[in-house]
Formats: structure tokens, sequence, C-alpha cells
């Protein structure tokens, strides 16, 4: 290798040594070793769509606590879309991942599902938000990221097409963040069925403009860009969650669910695509994922919030909160329903007032008519006893 040096002559370097260029790659391999990562994945669905037992599959530890019918019953009487965060933090071979898990139990339960994904919506953006007001802190040190990086709806296999619900709520999802559709429970499907499904939710996504996440297919490495496609191919994934190893027909002991018929595998690529959507989050995409969040989405939050507003000046408040509309509409019901009530009794005891006033007033002329006739009676009498009133008789 040649350079040149301040007064232009070519100095010469060892052709086996370098200066060292090539080594920054392990530096930097150091450093994300030593630092670590953020990542967090956002499961939305329907109950009884599996993301609790999917997540618990895909990190082979008991992330979730999954919740007995009983208070599975109870949240859907409550008609809220909750947001609970589980916070994890793994580590294998020397690296260490800080896992933020965001379960929203309530999404799609009710029968009137107006509006349910703007608590989703909502908390993506105030994740941006307060990542946003920490980086316009003079000291930025220790800076907390809940960024979502992977957002996993969960489609119910129902055999037909999206819902109006699915179409709204991944539209608006989206639009903000990696949106990965999942076909869940694909062991009640036949192959044929799910097939045919995959292509209908597909053409649905297409026709809609829903956004979802692309990953990139091509690379360096053919093997790599093969891998890519695959994987591509195969969205939405369809995929079958258990915790519980099983015994197959030839005696291997694998995660899966056992029927009458058979086994479903988890990890078997001919039952289901688990594989290939946990080799997407963790093992090939994880850090695509992240520069997507931070290079896409949110630089396009940042963008337009800085466009509207001035440094450090907090996020304007909604003067609708969609969130409570429907609540708001019920009271707004109910204090019309007051309203009419009351008057309806205000006009009843006014009727009553005014017919006992009539039937006072009649009353009061009933007794000044007879005090009139008192009158005159009196006054009869009082001029035939008078002197000028006598009647002399011859």
């Amino acid at each position: 290798m040649s350079a040149t040096d301040a007064n232009g002559l070519a100095a010469t370097q060892p052709a086996s040594g370098g200066i060292g260029i090539a080594n920054l790659p392990n530096q930097l391999h150091k450093i994300v070793t030593k630092k670590g990562t953020n990542f967090s994945i956002m499961v939305v669905g329907e109950s009884g769509t599996g993301k609790t037992t999917f997540i618990n599959t895909l990190l082979t530890t008991e992330i979730i606590e999954p919740l007995e019918d009983a208070a599975r019953r109870k949240k859907q009487l409550d008609k809220t879309v909750d947001i609970n965060i589980h916070k994890a933090e793994l580590e294998e071979k020397m690296f260490n991942v800080k896992l933020n898990v965001v379960d929203t139990p309530g999404f799609g339960d009710f029968v009137n599902n107006i509006d349910c994904w703007l608590p989703v919506v909502d908390f993506i953006e105030n994740q941006y938000e307060q990542y946003l007001r920490q980086e316009q802190q003079p000291v930025r040190k220790g800076i907390v990221d809940m960024r979502v990086h992977a957002c996993l709806y969960f489609i119910r296999p129902n055999g037909h097409t999206l819902k109006p619900l699915d179409v709204r709520a991944m539209k608006a999802i989206g639009a903000r963040v990696n949106l990965i559709p999942v076909i869940a429970k694909a062991d009640t499907l036949s192959p044929s069925a799910l097939r045919a499904f995959k292509k209908r939710v597909m053409d649905v996504i297409d026709a809609q403009s829903i956004r979802i996440y692309q990953p990139p297919v091509d690379s360096e490495d053919e093997g790599t860009s093969l891998r890519n496609k695959e994987i591509l191919s195969a969205m939405p994934f369809a995929i079958i969650g258990s915790t519980q190893e099983v015994k197959t027909p030839d005696g291997r002991h694998v995660k899966g669910r056992q029927y009458p018929w058979g086994v479903a595998e988890v990890e078997n690529d001919q039952h289901c695509d688990f594989k290939k959507l946990r080799s997407l989050l963790i093992r090939t995409h994880m850090l695509d994922l992240i520069s997507t969040t931070e290079e896409v989405h949110y630089d396009k939050y940042r963008t337009t919030q800085m466009k509207t507003r001035k440094f450090g000046e907090p996020k304007p408040r909604k003067a609708d909160n969609k969130k409570f509309r429907e609540e708001e509409e019920m009271l707004r019901k109910r204090f019309t329903e007051k309203v009419k009530l009351e008057e309806n009794r205000f006009r009843q005891w006014e009727q009553k007032l005014i017919a006992e006033r009539d039937r006072l007033n009649k009353d009061l002329e009933q007794e000044h008519n007879l005090v009139k006739q008192l009158e005159s009676e009196i006054e009869a009498i009082s001029s035939v006893n008078s002197p000028n009133g006598k009647f002399f008789r011859k």
C-alpha cells in the first residue's frame, strides 16, 4: 500500500500490514458486544389468536404469563384496549439484548370495535415523542429507547380474507412502524386452504395499499439472497405456537401440537413458517428492523413534528380525544336522557300546579259569587226592614 507525505513524495507501506483501516469492523464488533442493543416487539390481534404462546415459544421462556379463561372474560367486559409492557434481558455468546414485548389485550374483542387501534397508534407515537424529547435535552446520556421496532399483527384464520377491522388497523399501524402480518393457528387450515388464504390476504394488502415490512433481498452472498427471497415469499407468515414437547411417530421429541392424525411441529417448514419468522426477527434482520425504525419511521415523525413545533416545545394535545370518544358519547347520551327525564318531571309538576291553580281560582270564584249572593240577600232584607220600606194599611 502506498501513501503520500506532506512534500508530495510517495511513501511505501508494507503490503502485508496496512495502516489498520480493515480492523474497524472488529472495533465496532467489540463496541456493539459491550453495549448490547434494545429491541421492542409489539403483538396486536384479537384474544385467542395465540400471541402469548407465540412470544413464549419464540424466546423459549415464559415472558408473558398466559391468562386464565375467567380473567380473559373479565378483561373483555372492560371494553378497553390495554398496553402491557414485558421486559427481559437475553444473553447469547456474551451479547446482551434488552427486549421489550408490548402486548395489547382487549384489541378487537368487542361488538363495537370502532377506533380500537387508536391506543396502539398512540403508544407508538408516544414512544417516538419521548425519544425526541430526550434527544433535545442538554445531557443525552442514558436515553431510554422504547420505540417499537416490529409489530406482529395476528390475523384470525377464518379461511376467507381480512376483516374491515384488520384493514383499517393495519393501515394505521403500518404507516408508523414495521408491520409484519402473521396468520395465527395455521394448523387449523389445510395446506391448500392456507395457501389460498395467504394469497387473498396479500391481494387485500396490495389493493388497500397497506404498508408492511419489506426485508432487503439482494446480498453479496448468493445463499443469503436466496434465503431472503424465501422469507419474503412466505409473507404473511403462517405460524403454530406451542411451548410443550410432544413425541412424533418416528420417536423424535419436538415442540408442537398433538392431534389424532399426527403432530403439527412448530419448527418444521413443511408445517408452518415459524422458523422463517424467527429468522426474520432475530437471526437475519434484527439490525435492519432497528435501522428502518430509526431512519424511516422515527425520522418521518421527527421531521413532521419539527416542521410544526418550536425547539423544546411540547407536543400539542389533541382537541378531540378519540380514545375516549365512545365513552364521551355514552356520557352525553346519559346526560341527555337525564335532562329529558327531568324536563318531563318538571312539565308534569307544572301541569299539576296549573291544575291546582285553576281549581283554586274556580273555588275562589265560587266563594266570590256566594259572597255576592249573600250581599244581595242582606241588601234585600235591609230594604224590607227599613222605615221607608214599610207598607201602611188603610
